[in-house]
C-alpha cells in the first residue's frame, strides 16, 4: 500500500508543479519513509512518468521531461527515400561486402561451386526447421553455414523490410533529431546496417545504436560489415553488440532513455519460452525507455508467429504498455486477439547476385526469398495512439462482436483493415477487426462485385479505418470465422473522424 500511495502522490504533484523536492511528498504519506526508500522506491517508474530526478544537496529534484520534437522529413529526404525504395534493391557496397564475408569465412570464392551448394543445403536446413512445431523448432542461426546461409536469404529482405519500417516511422513522427536505439537480437547487424543506410538519406538526423547477440559467429558477422559498410566516423554510430541472452541478461547494463527499442524476428526465436516470459522480456527493457520512447516488434507473416506475437501485444498491454499502432480498438474495448492473423506487405526485392547464383539450380525456388511480408506492433509507455477515433455514440454499426446474432443479415460494420490480401484475384480477402470479435472477420469481395463505391478495401493502406455499408453475414463453419460479402451494393468508405455518420 504505501508504494501505491507513494507513485500516487508523485503523480499528483507533477500535475500540479513542473519541478518539486522529493522530500516535499513524504507529508502527504501515511507512513512516512526516509528520503533514500523513496528514491529507490520511484527511480524506476520516473520515465513511464515522464520526470527525472537531479541530486540537489542532501535532496532530489523532480523535473518533468519535456518531450523532443519529431524529426520531420523535408520533401527533399523524402524524395531520396521513395527512390531508394522504387529500386528495391540491396545496397550494392552492402551486397558486395556479404560476398567478401562469405569468401573469408570458408577460404574459397563465395561462387565456387562447392561452396553455393553448401549454401543451399544451409538454407533447405533452415526452412525445415522453421516450419516444424514450435516445440520442436531450434531456430539456432548461431555457427559455420547457418550464419552464411542467414546473410545469403534472410538478410536482404529484412534489411529492405526495416526500411520500410523506418519510413513508417518516420511518416509517424516517432523519430526524433537525435536517436539512441537499441536492437535486440541483432543477428548479423540486419537493423543497425538498415538504419545506418536509412539515415544516409537523412541530412540532419542522427542516431547511436546499441545492441544484444548472444552468437560469437553473429558477432564476428555483425562486426565484419558494419566496419565494411558504416564510416567509422558519422552521424551514426553503431556500437559493438552486447553478447548476452535476452532470457537471463542484467538489462540495467544498458543505457536509458531509449527511444527506439526494436525486436526484429527475434522473439519468435525463443520457441520453448511462455508467451508471459517473452513479455516479461520486453516489459523489463521497456524500463529503459525515454518517456516518450517507442518499443517496435516484427515478426514474419506466417499465421503462427504473426498471431503469437498479436496474442504477445496484448500481454503486454497488461504490464502497462500501451499499442500506438496498427491496433485501434474503436469502440474503446479491450482485445484478446482471436486467432488474429494480421501482416503488413511491401514490394518484393530484386534478387541480389548471390540469391541468383544460389537459385540457378534445377530448385530454384529453393532459394529465391524476395516477398516482404510482416507483422508489426508499435507500443509505446505514454499512452499515445496513431489513431483516436471512437464509434459515436447511437451509431449504425454494429460490432463484430455480435455476428453471430445476424448470420444472413446485411449490416454495417466500421472496422481496421488488417491484412494485406489473403485471397487470389478471383475472390479478394482481407482480415477486418473492430476490438471486439471472439471470432476472426473476414472481408470478402468477389472480384465480378467490384465498383467505385467499395474499391477502397483493395486499396486503404494496412491499419486504415474503413466504413462498410450493406455486407452480407456469413459464417464459415470449416474455419470457425465470420466472412462479411461486399458485393456491388456494399459502400465502402474512410471512418468519419469527426464522428458524423452519413
Amino acid at each position: 500500500m504505501g508504494e501505491k500511495q507513494l507513485i500516487s502522490t508523485l503523480k499528483y504533484m507533477s500535475a500540479i508543479k513542473p519541478a518539486f523536492f522529493l522530500s516535499e511528498i513524504i507529508p502527504y504519506l501515511d507512513d512516512p519513509m526516509p528520503l533514500f526508500k523513496v528514491f529507490s522506491i520511484i527511480t524506476p517508474q520516473l520515465p513511464g512518468l515522464g520526470l527525472m530526478a537531479k541530486k540537489t544537496g542532501e535532496d532530489f529534484e523532480i523535473v518533468k521531461i519535456l518531450p523532443a520534437k519529431p524529426y520531420l522529413l523535408t520533401p527533399e529526404e523524402y524524395s531520396r527515400q521513395k527512390e531508394y525504395f522504387t529500386e528495391r534493391a540491396l545496397p550494392a557496397a552492402l551486397a558486395h561486402s556479404i560476398e567478401k564475408y562469405i569468401t573469408k569465412k570458408v577460404g574459397k570464392d563465395w561462387n565456387d561451386p562447392v561452396i553455393i551448394e553448401r549454401l543451399r543445403r544451409a538454407i533447405v536446413a533452415q526452412k525445415d526447421d522453421y516450419w516444424k512445431p514450435a516445440h520442436k523448432r531450434s531456430l539456432k542461426y548461431i555457427k559455420g553455414y547457418s550464419v552464411l546461409g542467414y546473410l545469403a536469404y534472410h538478410f536482404p529482405v529484412y534489411f529492405m523490410q526495416t526500411g520500410h519500417l523506418l519510413m513508417m516511422l518516420a511518416r509517424d513522427g516517432l523519430l526524433k533529431k537525435n536517436m539512441t536505439i537499441l536492437d535486440v537480437g541483432t543477428g548479423p547487424g540486419v537493423v543497425p546496417l538498415a538504419i545506418a543506410d536509412f539515415y544516409s538519406r537523412l541530412d540532419g538526423a542522427e542516431a547511436t545504436i546499441y545492441s544484444i547477440e548472444r552468437s560469437e559467429e553473429h558477432i564476428e558477422a555483425f562486426t565484419y560489415l558494419r566496419d565494411a559498410i558504416v564510416p567509422g566516423v558519422g552521424r551514426v554510430s553503431i556500437k559493438s553488440p552486447v553478447k548476452s541472452d535476452i532470457r537471463s541478461m542484467d538489462f540495467t547494463i544498458l543505457p536509458d532513455k531509449i527511444d527506439l527499442v526494436i525486436f526484429s524476428n527475434s522473439l519468435n526465436e525463443l520457441p520453448e519460452t511462455t508467451l508471459d516470459v517473452r513479455a516479461d522480456i520486453v516489459a523489463r527493457i521497456s524500463e529503459r525507455l525515454a518517456p516518450d520512447g517507442t518499443i517496435l516488434i516484427t515478426e514474419p507473416a506466417d499465421e503462427q508467429n504473426a498471431t503469437r506475437m498479436r496474442s504477445l501485444t496484448i500481454a503486454l498491454q497488461k504490464k502497462g504498455l500501451f499499442i500506438y499502432s496498427p491496433c485501434s480498438f474503436i469502440w474503446g474495448s479491450t482485445c484478446t486477439a482471436p486467432r488474429c492473423w494480421s501482416f503488413e506487405m511491401a514490394p518484393a526485392i530484386r534478387l541480389t547476385q548471390l540469391m541468383e547464383t544460389l537459385a540457378h539450380c534445377n530448385d530454384s525456388y529453393r532459394y529465391v526469398n524476395t516477398d516482404i511480408k510482416y507483422s508489426y506492433a508499435i507500443l509505446r509507455r505514454d499512452g499515445i495512439r496513431k489513431e483516436k477515433f471512437r464509434v459515436p455514440g447511437r451509431s449504425k454499426f454494429l460490432r463484430l462482436s455480435k455476428l453471430h446474432l445476424h448470420v444472413g443479415k446485411r449490416i454495417n460494420v466500421a472496422g481496421l483493415k488488417m491484412s494485406g490480401e489473403l485471397g487470389d484475384a478471383r475472390s479478394h480477402v482481407f482480415k477486418l477487426c473492430d476490438g471486439t470479435a471472439k471470432t476472426p472477420v473476414f472481408a470478402v469481395l468477389p472480384s465480378y462485385h467490384i465498383t467505385q463505391r467499395n474499391d477502397l478495401i483493395l486499396s486503404a493502406p494496412y491499419g486504415s479505418i474503413l466504413e462498410l455499408r450493406n455486407v452480407l453475414v456469413r459464417y464459415n463453419m470449416e474455419h470457425d470465422a465470420y466472412n462479411l460479402l461486399v458485393s456491388r451494393n456494399t459502400r465502402v468508405s474512410p471512418a468519419n473522424k469527426e464522428g458524423r455518420n452519413s
